[in-house]
């Protein structure tokens, strides 16, 4: 091994000295003979790439002043391989011949060339996205109010359960059993509980007017002449009116003239009355006087209302389906959302129905809802109470009559609509055709239907409901019966308070109300209605807005 060291200066244009080191290294050795090779290193000054020399230049004219031929190939052939060391060249390479190269604006060390990469970018959203995204708003809306639905359900159905076991004291803010409330005693502060009750009421009087017959002849009452007979003398639209306002429910009332001789035989010789001239806006009853007989030989008939029409033409047990437009009096009375009994619009703002519905721990009137123009059961938009009357002297199912004011009256219409009232002495013979409907059981011990059902009826004399084989002396003149001897057809349980009705003259009228019965459709047990032309009088009273003092 033998080790040189060489500078080689270029005072013209290098500030500083190239310094390197060669290290010729015999790669073959003595052991071959051949051609030593050389292995070089050097150091070049990092100001190199100023004056423009290229790599390949510099190894050319080393190799040269070595006396090393680049052009030699081979296993032996020169090799030049740079060494870090520091040294002087020999005098003798600086006045080298060697032709410099063409000066270059190239790096001895040229790097690689970077290229230029666009960074990343936000990519736009696609239509994909945006339904996605907007797929996951609405899932998360829908997730929100199911959930929200279920509390409300949930909050709902306690409610329900604790309003069917407990009457709450606003007042003193506690529960007290529902047995409780309306029970006579005071379990509230101030009585709160003893507030909203039902109320038994007792007429004790002559509702002074009414219509009798099938020919709705207005009558008024004296208690020294008694029923009385109103005569078309000195009638006018006022006091047909005024009339109507008392008997109830009245819309766009009406009056005829009837000749006296068209009269039942009992009517036809009086009495009689008249209204004196300028009486118009007192109550009739007081606006009249004695006549033997009418001046104009007519008395008058009054149609107060649009009661009682239909559109088109049954726990009933064998009934058939029916739809709400043909029956629109028929309501359900629900008590906490549970459907108890039926009942009948006789105007806007009243209901009648039976006093039994009322009987238990079903007294607190805030329970109540009235649900009318309903084909199928629902509790959903039922209306308010305000006040129920029970008849006061209801026992033993004998008057067996209530009546519900609603606190604000329904909407008439297709759906909604008052049934009328009967006039006095009806007279119906056994065997007419009449009609109940409801929603109670389908038959004996089974189940609450869910679609009105109507059933058609004939009325039973009261010689053969009354009779032994029957029900003997559990019949009252308040109660008539009606249905088949053979039974198969009958009302049951959930019917009670509704209608049973009767077609004359145009007009459904209500001629009772279901009250009891033994069993369901049973053989030689027909069903047991209240009689409401018996109970006419204590239905006037109560509408007509008179009493102030309930006991």
């Amino acid at each position: 091994m033998v080790k040189r060291t060489a500078r080689i200066p270029n005072p013209t244009t290098i500030p500083t000295a190239v310094e390197f080191t060669l290290l010729a290294v015999d790669r073959v050795g003595e052991r071959t003979g051949g051609v030593p090779s050389m292995a070089g290193s050097f150091t070049t000054n990092p100001r190199a790439d100023a004056v423009g020399r290229h790599e390949d230049t510099h190894q050319q004219t080393l190799m040269t002043a070595l006396g090393l031929h680049s052009g030699a190939t081979g296993p032996g052939a020169n090799q030049l391989t740079l060494v870090s060391g520091v040294g002087a060249l020999p005098g003798d390479l600086r006045k080298t011949d060697t032709a410099l190269p063409i000066e270059s604006t190239e790096p001895l060390n040229p790097r690689q060339a970077v290229v230029l990469r666009p960074g990343r970018h936000r990519k736009p959203m696609t239509a994909s996205q945006n339904t996605v995204s907007t797929r996951k708003v609405v899932l998360t809306v829908l997730a929100v109010i199911l959930v929200l639905g279920i509390l409300v359900t949930a909050g709902y159905f306690i409610k329900q359960l604790i309003d069917s076991k407990f009457f709450f004291c606003k007042r003193s803010f506690k529960f007290i059993p529902l047995d409780k409330a309306c029970d006579g005693k005071s379990d509230c502060t101030d009585g709160e509980d003893e507030l909203t009750c039902v109320v038994s009421f007792t007429a004790n009087t002559t509702f002074p007017v009414r219509l009798v017959t099938q020919s709705s002849v207005l009558q008024v009452y004296n208690e020294g002449a008694g029923w009385r007979s109103v005569c078309s003398d000195d009638w006018t639209e006022k006091h047909t009116v005024k009339t109507c306002q008392q008997l109830g429910y009245t819309n766009k009332p009406q009056s005829s003239q009837l000749p006296v001789q068209t009269l039942a035989s009992s009517m036809r010789t009086g009495p009689f009355t008249a209204v004196r001239p300028g009486t118009k806006t007192i109550p009739i009853q007081t606006a009249t006087i004695d006549r033997k007989v009418c001046k104009t030989g007519r008395v008058i008939s009054l149609i107060c209302s649009d009661c009682g029409r239909v559109g088109s033409q049954d726990r009933i047990v064998g009934g058939v389906e029916a739809q709400i437009e043909d029956w629109p009096w028929q309501v359900s009375l629900q008590q906490n959302g549970q459907h108890t009994c039926g009942g009948s619009l006789v105007s806007p703002d009243w209901v009648v129905t039976a006093a039994h519905c009322f009987s238990g721990s079903k007294k607190e009137v805030s329970r109540w809802r009235v649900v009318s123009g309903r084909t199928y059961m629902g509790s959903l938009g039922g209306s308010y109470v305000d006040r129920i009357f029970l008849n006061g002297k209801y026992g033993r199912n004998d008057y067996d009559i209530a009546m519900i004011r609603l606190s604000s009256p329904v909407t008439v219409g297709d759906s909604r609509r008052p049934v009328c009232l009967p006039p006095k002495d009806l007279g119906l013979a056994a065997g007419v055709d009449l009609v109940v409907t409801g929603w109670g059981y389908l038959e004996e011990k089974g189940r609450i239907s869910s679609s009105l059902q109507k059933a058609n009826i004939p009325l039973i004399s009261r010689d053969k409901c009354s009779s032994p084989s029957i029900y003997g002396s559990a019949i009252t003149p308040r109660m008539m019966c009606a249905g088949y001897l053979e039974g198969n057809i009958d009302a049951c349980q959930g019917d009670s308070g509704g209608p049973l009705v009767y077609f004359s003259a145009g007009r459904w009228r209500l001629v009772g109300v279901v009250s009891w019965g033994v069993g369901c459709a049973r053989e030689g047990r027909p069903g047991v209605y209240s009689n409401v032309d018996i109970l006419l009088n204590w239905i006037h009273t109560v509408m007509e807005g008179s009493i102030t003092v309930y006991v």
